[in-house]
């Protein structure tokens, strides 16, 4: 709040295009019907150039389809392009499936099921021998396990069809690349072994999993682990020719598992294979973003979006993103979320009260000023 005011100079700022912030609006008397439609106006400048930003790269045909979809306090802003003929079209999240499949395990963490300290080893007795012995569940959350990204024999299991149980056995036995909790080194095998936790306590397959203790009692019924009720029409295809080499990308031999696949799109795989519409990931964040306890308790959610990785290491929530530094340089240090090689973002920030969701089809290696991120980065920089 503005302790002295200059009601001539603000007026000047406003004339000259600067910004004041709606906290300084109110502390000058001036959030009535003038300066608040000043500010209004701005949001609703950057909402048209971040609209336009994915017009254009869908026009241009540099992406097939994209979706915009932006919470701001109590209003909703969505839109669809190219070949996304509706808003609710569903994409591939990529990475972003981490955080939803990682909070059906934080859901049995909140009933008492697991602990974060405990041991990989007490859950996944094959899981042992030497420093594995040391590794935590909460290890695996925040990336700092040693486990590899993806494993060696990554191209042969996909190419072969073989299940998400291959998978698992193959992150169990896999070296790991360093002690845990000495390094931070992305892995999604890491997540695998996290929900692999998740089906043991539960007896429950993780695709269906996910679907009773998030999607259901969020409504979100445009997504799905795996297609499972979703129909092929529903979705969009990726562009696959620009994917990740792990994914298939580029490859004339992988159109039987690359991400278009039937075989990817049915297997479910938690740590990227999640179809989602652009609404239905905004509800999950914003479960965080004002959590009731719909599927937690509250504090359970908020301790999901807290960094818990030591000075010196990337920053890492539950499963979640935090901070986002390589990807939303315009949000404040609460913000919270992730991003999706298929060409996904979405972020939450609290310290604004709003959630941005940006799906396309061109994956995120495909060039390096992605029209996701610069419709992103638009959508960060309202006041």
């Amino acid at each position: 709040m503005l302790q002295h005011c200059d009601l001539a100079n603000d007026f000047s700022r406003l004339q000259l295009g600067a910004r004041l912030t709606r906290r300084e609006l109110v502390g000058l008397g001036l959030c009535g019907l003038f300066s608040c439609r000043v500010v209004n106006a701005m949001q609703q400048d950057n909402l048209k150039e971040a609209a336009e930003i994915l017009r254009r790269a869908t026009a241009t045909k540099e992406i097939r389809a994209a979706v915009l979809h932006v919470r701001d306090d109590d209003s909703t802003f969505e839109k669809s392009f190219g070949e996304a003929k509706s808003p609710s079209a569903a994409f591939l999240l990529g990475s972003i499936s981490k955080p939803i499949a990682i909070t059906s395990l934080m859901v049995l963490h909140d009933r008492g099921k697991v602990q974060l300290t405990d041991p990989v080893k007490k859950y996944i007795p094959e899981f042992t021998g030497g420093v594995r012995d040391q590794v935590t569940v909460q290890h695996l959350l925040t990336h700092v396990s040693g486990l590899p990204d993806q494993l060696p024999e990554n191209a042969q299991l996909r190419s072969s069809h073989a299940p998400l149980s291959e998978f698992v056995k193959g992150a169990i036995r896999v070296p790991l690349n360093f002690a845990p909790g000495t390094r931070y080194d992305y892995s999604s095998m890491a997540i695998l072994l996290a929900t692999e936790i998740a089906q043991r306590i539960s007896d429950v397959e993780i695709k269906e999993l996910v679907d009773t203790t998030v999607l259901a009692p969020l409504g979100m019924t445009n997504s799905s682990l795996g297609m499972r009720r979703l129909k092929s029409e529903q979705t969009v295809r990726c562009q696959v020719e620009f994917g990740a080499v792990e994914a298939g990308g580029g490859s004339t031999d992988s159109k039987n598992w690359d991400w278009n696949s039937p075989y990817w799109r049915a297997l479910g795989a938690p740590w990227g294979g999640l179809h989602a519409s652009a609404a239905d990931v905004a509800t999950f964040l914003d479960s965080f973003l004002h959590p009731t306890g719909q599927l937690m308790k509250p504090e359970i959610a908020r301790l999901m979006i807290r960094n818990h990785n030591p000075i010196g290491l990337t920053s890492r929530g539950l499963g979640f993103d935090v901070g986002m530094r390589a990807s939303c340089s315009g949000c404040s240090e609460q913000v919270f979320g992730h991003t999706g090689s298929t060409g996904t973002i979405a972020w939450a920030d609290p310290a604004k009260n709003r959630i941005c969701v940006v799906l396309t089809t061109l994956p995120a290696r495909a060039m390096a000023n992605h029209p996701r991120q610069l419709a992103a980065d638009r959508i960060a920089a309202m006041g």
